[in-house]
C-alpha cells in the first residue's frame, strides 16, 4: 500500500501548493521585475507548462530519483533536505528518549497505586501536557530557563544545550499520552490470572511489575510512540519556528512562504515515507512483545 499512498500523498500536495495565493517566480524576482524575466523564469522552471504536464514530469524525475531544484537557492531539493534531516533525528530522538521515560515511569506508578494521591497528580500532569499548545509550552519554558534564569539557549543548533528545551516542548504531549495509555494498559494486565500466579510463586513485586506487568501493557504504548515519532522525524513545525531550529519543519515553514513548490512536495514525500516505515515497525515490534501475535 505504500506506492498508492505515496502516488495520493503526492498529488494531494501537488494540487494543495498550487492554490495557496502568491507567485513563486514573481517573489523570486521582486515585484519590479519586467513581464519577460517573469516569462524568462516561468519557462526556466517549467511553470509555464499545462498542470498535468509539471506533475507527470514531477513524478518521472521522482522515478530516476531526482526531486528537482530549489526555486529560492537553485540547490537540489535532496540536498536542502539533507542538510536538515539530521537536525530533526536528533530532536526527535532526544524528545522520544524524555518521552518515554518520563511517561513509563509516571504511568507505572499510576497503575500500580490507582485512584491515589499520586495516580490523581499524574493524570493531572498529563492531561496538562497533553492540552498545552507547543506554541505556548516553548515560550513560557523559553522566558523561564532562557530569559528568567539564562540556564539554556532561547534559539539555534549547535551543542546539546540547543536541544534541551525544544526537546522537553516537543515531548510534553507525547509523555503525557504515554502515561495515560501504560496506566490503562497496567491496571488491565494486573487483573490477568498470569499476575497473581506470578505473584503466588514469591517473585518480588518489581520483577512481576517490570518483567510481566509493563511488557504486556506496552502494545498500545508503542502504537502511540511511533505515530508521534513519525510526526517527529517529519519535523515538528510549531516548535522549530517557536525556537527558530534549522530542522525539516522549520524548512518547509519557509519553502511554503516562499512558495517553493519542489521542496514543499519533497518534503511531504519524506514525510509520508517516514510514517509508513515506522507503521511497518510498530507491527513488527507487536509480535516481540506479545508472542501469541503472529504474521503468516
Amino acid at each position: 500500500m505504500t506506492i498508492p499512498i505515496l502516488l495520493g500523498v503526492s498529488l494531494v500536495v501537488f494540487v494543495l501548493i498550487r492554490l495557496v495565493p502568491g507567485d513563486p517566480v514573481v517573489l523570486l524576482a521582486g515585484e519590479d521585475a519586467s513581464p519577460e524575466a517573469i516569462r524568462s523564469l516561468r519557462q526556466q522552471w517549467g511553470l509555464d507548462q499545462p498542470l498535468y504536464v509539471q506533475y507527470l514530469t514531477f513524478l518521472w524525475n521522482l522515478l530516476r530519483g531526482n526531486l528537482g531544484a530549489s526555486i529560492r537557492s537553485g540547490r537540489p531539493v535532496a540536498e536542502e533536505i539533507l542538510d536538515r534531516y539530521l537536525n530533526t533525528v536528533n530532536l526527535a530522538c532526544l524528545s522520544l528518549a524524555i518521552a518515554l521515560s518520563i511517561g513509563i515511569l509516571a504511568g507505572v506508578a499510576s497503575g500500580t497505586h490507582p485512584y491515589t494521591k499520586m495516580d490523581n497528580l499524574s493524570m493531572l500532569v498529563a492531561l496538562f501536557g497533553l492540552s498545552a499548545p507547543a506554541f505556548w509550552l516553548g515560550l513560557m519554558l523559553m522566558w523561564l530557563f532562557a530569559v528568567y534564569l539564562s540556564l539554556l539557549p532561547a534559539v539555534g543548533v549547535g551543542t546539546i544545550s540547543h536541544l534541551i528545551l525544544p526537546s522537553i516542548t516537543l515531548g510534553a504531549a507525547v509523555a503525557a499520552a504515554v502515561a495515560r495509555q501504560t496506566r490503562s494498559g497496567v491496571l488491565e494486565v494486573m487483573r490477568q490470572d498470569y499476575v497473581r500466579t506470578a505473584r503466588s510463586k514469591g517473585l518480588p513485586e518489581n520483577t512481576v511489575i517490570w518483567k510481566h506487568v509493563l511488557k504486556n501493557a506496552m502494545i498500545p504504548v508503542v502504537t502511540v510512540a511511533g505515530i508521534f515519532f513519525g510526526g517527529m522525524l517529519g519535523g515538528s513545525i510549531v516548535v522549530e519556528t517557536v525556537f527558530s531550529y534549522p530542522g525539516l519543519g522549520k524548512l518547509l515553514i519557509d519553502s511554503i512562504s516562499s512558495r517553493d513548490y519542489p521542496v514543499v512536495q519533497g518534503l511531504i514525500l519524506i514525510y509520508a515515507a517516514v510514517f509508513s516505515l515506522v507503521n511497518l515497525l510498530v507491527d513488527l515490534s507487536y509480535s516481540y512483545l506479545d508472542p501469541r501475535i503472529r504474521y503468516e
